[in-house]
């Protein structure tokens, strides 16, 4: 009878050890570390921001002119202090990014609209690209002749047609479609452009020539380069970014650079930054270079500069292609980062501030 009562009690004895043990046991043999999350609190930089660039390349004070040197500085003014107003004025990202690039598009000064270059037939190439950081909507167009400002083409694209991009006589015909301004091919010839063109053909003629030339002539070293660019941020956190260009002197075959290619030459999203390139089209098509340094910041949290100068200093170049790009993130930090002699360049902050640039130092 003593063994029935004591085998119960045993038994229940040994269950509440067991209890103990359990909940005597280390803290972290149970418990599961959840993943870092990002920084929802980042602290804005600028409620608003605007940069621009005006191309990358050989760019040298000794070979510009005051006159020169004043008048691309004026223009780059110009064409910031319009996208600066209407962010001020609490207008749209886009907005900023469309009107600013008009002003470089409609300037011989740049390559782009009015100053583009010559294709090796003798006629301009113009293609552009915008993005809206809101949505990741994006509009292109490439290859046109007769649209005055390719930059509102490719808006249109964007927001009144089922497609990203269109290229030549369709993308022409859409453009009159849509009411935008379309002008006789003639409208695009500059006489330095021209010249331009003459130099490179010239110095393709023979090999000993052309790297004679190169050497002493920013026209054909940088042949390849050329392109104009719009990075905003407006008073809605709503970033966008813009790229308009002639393309490259003396290009064939409908050759088409990375300006009107989402990714390559433009990229915005709210979630990160806002980012227009300019140099050697070919290697920033294959290294992705706007949409790259997005993913550096998305994916390995790296700041809007890290990641610009990962891709322009070291990524670019390590393929063989140089250049540089405008961005702005979305707490308004702004960029200008190249690897060239020199990028036509500004950038205005929430507070009025100006600076603009040519060269390197």
């Amino acid at each position: 009878m003593k063994n029935l009562i004591y085998f119960p009690l045993l038994m229940l004895l040994f269950l509440n050890c067991k209890d103990d043990q359990k909940a005597s046991a280390p803290e972290h043999q149970t418990k599961t570390e959840s993943p870092p999350s990002k920084d929802v609190n980042s602290k804005k930089a600028n409620e608003f921001a605007i940069v621009i660039h005006g191309g990358a390349g050989t760019i040298l004070r000794e070979n510009m002119s005051a006159e020169d040197e004043a008048a691309y500085n004026a223009k780059l003014e110009e064409a910031i202090r319009v996208g600066y107003d209407i962010l001020k004025n609490g207008g749209s990202s886009l907005d900023a990014v469309e009107k600013t690039i008009n002003v470089l598009e409609n300037s011989p000064l740049f390559n782009a609209g009015k100053g583009a270059v010559f294709t090796n037939a003798g006629i301009n190439e113009l293609d552009a690209s915008i993005m809206d950081g809101r949505n990741l909507d994006a509009g292109a167009s490439a290859g046109t002749k007769t649209v005055k400002n390719p930059i509102n083409l490719a808006r249109a694209v964007m927001e009144k047609s089922p497609h990203v991009m269109l290229s030549g006589e369709g993308a022409e015909q859409f453009a009159k479609e849509q009411g935008l301004e379309i002008v006789d091919p003639s409208y695009f010839y500059t006489e330095a452009r021209f010249k331009a063109l003459e130099r490179v053909k010239a110095s393709e003629e023979n090999e000993t020539a052309r790297d004679k030339s190169a050497f002493y002539d920013p026209t054909i070293k940088d042949s390849k380069f050329g392109t104009v660019g719009c990075v905003a941020l407006d008073k809605s956190g709503n970033l966008a970014a813009g790229t308009s260009t002639g393309g490259m002197t003396n290009k064939r075959w409908g050759r088409i650079g990375d300006a009107p290619i989402i990714g390559a030459g433009t990229y915005a999203n709210n979630a990160t930054c806002a980012v227009s390139s300019t140099g050697w089209g070919e290697y920033f098509i294959r290294a992705m270079v706007a949409h790259d340094i997005s993913a550096l910041m998305d994916y390995k949290g790296m700041s809007l500069q890290e990641a610009a100068k990962e891709v322009i200093q070291k990524k670019v170049p390590d393929l063989g292609g140089d250049g540089g790009i405008v961005a702005v993130d979305k707490d308004g930090n702004m960029v200008m980062e190249f690897n060239t002699e020199g990028m036509y360049r500004a950038s205005m902050d929430a507070s009025g501030n100006l600076t603009i640039g040519i060269y390197k130092d």
